[in-house]
């Protein structure tokens, strides 16, 4: 979880924290996410090498635990807004989406990959597709079972997930 494979890969998985981690963060306090982020990448590093034992490549980065803060802001901020930057040839523009939206669009888009590689000799690879799908599920059981931090900011969002 702490090694990656270069500088696009270190900036992309922190990208992703950044957007959707302080939410989730703030959601189960300090301690609880430091314990919530070491289970699901341990979790995903498990289900990975559990589908790919033979890999010739080495599983590096954060992207199954990051996957499960997904997970977690799949669950618990459905409605928050995503902005997505569309590019649709010469015209780009912003859109707001639903955080709802856009994360079952990238976990089915990792499922399908994931889908893909089964079968497929030990020498493909690259991508850890089924850590990230781990990583996303462990996510969403473990953010059922935590308890909220007590001073949590984010009251507004609690729609599918009070206690």
């Amino acid at each position: 979880m702490f090694l990656h494979g270069g500088w696009f890969h270190i900036i992309g998985n922190m990208w992703y924290l950044w957007i959707f981690g302080d939410n989730v963060e703030d959601r189960l306090g300090h301690g609880r996410f430091l314990f919530f982020y070491l289970v699901c990448g341990l979790a995903a590093g498990l289900i990975q090498y559990l589908v790919s034992p033979y890999a010739r490549v080495p599983t590096i980065g954060a992207s199954g635990a990051i996957a499960g803060v997904l997970g977690a802001y799949f669950i618990c901020f459905p409605r928050a807004r995503v902005d997505l930057l569309l590019f649709f040839f010469f015209f780009v523009d912003i859109v707001a989406v639903p955080a709802f939206i856009v994360l079952l669009l990238w976990f089915v888009m990792q499922f399908f990959s994931g889908i893909l590689t089964l079968g497929a000799s030990a020498t493909t690879g690259g991508v850890a597709w089924w850590a990230h799908i781990a990583g996303f599920v462990s996510g969403i059981l473990l953010i059922r079972i935590l308890p909220k931090a007590r001073r949590s900011r984010q009251r507004r969002y609690d729609v599918w997930f009070d206690r």
